[in-house]
């Protein structure tokens, strides 16, 4: 590891240089690698404005080898790859307009990272590894406050690269660019290690219950909520939190404008009524995003995130009919926000809340800050905003939620139906709606649950209606989440469930002592999960392609 090749390119004076050298007139740097650590760091002899940082490691390949990448945010795709493997980008379709493919790279790194789309080329941010047999090398950041941390992997020509997002900063004194660490052993021994430094120590050691979203979407009402929270109450014994998703507020931005046609006891009088039946209340917010057609974005224009080049205001998310970033270190928006977090607690009552769409913050510096500032800053004025209540992330790049938040989605949301749409075969993106995907995310991001914070691999359905999956399709998203999650929902109304629903979703809410020796691709579409469970080795395999299982034993076998 002592021997690498370094690419530095910065800027001075408007006038862009590029160097290999440890040392020129324009900078130094500072090194310690060794068999454990990977220290640098730039020391300027003038003030310069870095935009490119890697350094790069020669790696000798076997056959069998795999590369886990981790995708850049929540909803990424992340799994282990080998060399002939290819990690997708924004399809080419998006190129047919510039906004659609804006839209489309929006909830990504597609516009500041590039994908190669060829075999055997990878990328991950934060943390990565090597494995070869039940070997593992993991090589992971301790800090990406000051940038984020991105590994890179190329099969072919045989190098390990890693990269630091450190655009957007200009430094006249020492900056420390990375600090990781290296660990090789067993899987469950490298995660224990490399969180363990973190000190993250996890408060939440498991939810389950319900969240609205998958059944009604945003036409949910004071009706359909209190109907279903009826319903719940008949596995009382084994659910503890009740959420409400996006749908109660009047737009996306506009939290405390209540709407009287849908709750008109208000949120709060629905707090009461999820405590009286024995739940924690949780809440949905997308808190550092504005509607375009809400009266936050109408009457505060200055609120918004502004994009560097043409002074507009940067849409962040899709969804709604578009929505803008709100300026965390605007003082008016911390003060805003502050307030809707004191309404939502203190004055509604709730107990958590999921907050979504926080990628949003940080699509391009700004503010004299990377990236990785940036979203660690928002993520440290969200909990200062939260203080001790329960946060569960969604949307997020995960290195900056580590230590945050309480529980955290670990892959894209799972789509109402098991079969791919159109949407998912020409996979606009890696975080577009996806059942399969979500699949393989629970899977291949299992290492976060119970260590990072409570992994939450969205939510499994038992119900036949507004559905398309077959029965075993059901099993398979249920059984996969009841064996590598740690937040448990459905989106059905349990009222409706027979007994057999009912004692199924028991099973399910029912966390055992489970115990992986392995997971794997073991073709294109086949995974393999070998697997202790009460100290009873199990096998479950399957396609994921379709939800067959490969081998004869039943998914919901406990």
């Amino acid at each position: 590891m002592e021997n690498f090749n370094l690419c530095f390119e910065y800027e001075i004076g408007g006038k862009r240089y590029a160097d290999a050298a440890l040392e020129n007139a324009h900078y130094k740097i500072e090194y310690s690698i060794n068999a454990r650590k990977i220290e640098t760091s730039i020391a300027p002899k003038a003030a310069l404005s870095p935009v490119k940082f890697e350094i790069s490691f020669k790696r000798n390949f076997l056959d069998g080898d795999a590369f886990y990448a981790n995708g850049y945010q929540a909803w990424t795709t992340s799994r282990e790859y080998g060399a002939q493997d290819v990690e997708a980008g924004v399809t080419k379709l998006a190129d047919i307009h510039p906004k659609l493919k804006a839209l489309a790279a929006s909830s990504g790194d597609y516009l500041f990272t590039e994908y190669k789309k060829i075999p055997g080329i990878f990328h991950g941010y934060t943390y990565a590894y090597f494995k070869r047999g039940a070997k593992i090398d993991l090589f992971g950041s301790l800090c990406e406050k000051n940038g984020f941390t991105v590994f890179k992997c190329n099969f072919k020509s045989g190098t390990f690269t890693i990269a630091k997002d450190i655009e957007g900063i200009t430094i006249d004194k020492p900056y420390n660019v990375f600090d990781i660490v290296k660990i090789s052993g067993g899987y469950d021994d490298v995660f224990d290690e490399y969180f363990s430094l973190w000190d993250i120590n996890p408060r939440l050691k498991g939810l389950a219950g319900y969240t609205s979203w998958y059944n009604y979407f945003q036409k949910i009402d004071e009706e359909i909520i209190l109907r279903d929270l009826e319903g719940l109450k008949k596995v009382k014994d084994k659910a503890n939190i009740f959420q409400i998703d996006d749908g109660y507020e009047t737009f996306v931005g506009d939290w405390l404008d209540e709407n009287p046609k849908k709750f008109p006891n208000g949120m709060g009088h629905i707090a009461d009524k999820i405590h009286e039946a024995g739940f924690l209340a949780g809440l949905w917010l997308a808190p550092l995003n504005a509607q375009k057609k809400s009266r936050t974005a109408r009457e505060h224009p200055d609120w918004l995130i502004k994009d560097n080049k043409t002074g507009k205001p940067i849409v962040g998310v899709a969804a709604w009919g578009g929505a803008y970033g709100l300026d965390i270190y605007n003082a008016e928006v911390r003060e805003y926000l502050k307030g809707v977090f004191r309404a939502v607690f203190g004055e509604w009552g709730f107990d958590m809340v999921k907050l979504d769409f926080l990628y949003s913050q940080c699509m391009q510096p700004r503010n004299g800050k990377t990236r990785g500032e940036i979203m660690c800053d928002a993520m440290e004025f969200l909990r200062e905003c939260a203080g001790g209540k329960l946060i569960l992330g969604c949307g997020v790049p995960l290195g900056a939620a580590f230590g945050y938040v309480d529980a955290c989605r670990t892959g894209c949301d799972v789509d109402l139906s098991y079969r791919e749409k159109i949407y998912n075969t020409i996979r606009v993106n890696s975080e577009i709606i996806s059942t399969q995907n979500s699949i393989n995310n629970t899977i291949f991001r299992r290492h976060l649950n119970g260590r990072a914070f409570c992994g939450d691999p969205d939510v499994f359905f038992l119900r036949d209606k507004n559905l398309k999956f077959s029965e075993n399709q059901k099993l398979l998203l249920a059984r996969i989440n009841n064996l590598f999650g740690g937040v448990l929902f459905v989106s059905d109304d349990v009222g409706g469930y027979d007994e057999n629903r009912l004692a199924l979703l028991d099973r399910l809410f029912t966390k055992t002592d489970i115990k992986v020796i392995s997971a794997d691709y073991v073709s294109k579409d086949d995974i393999k999960i070998v697997f202790t469970e009460d100290k009873k080795e199990k096998t479950l395999e399957f396609n994921l392609k379709t939800g067959a299982l490969k081998n004869a034993e039943s998914p919901l076998t406990i």
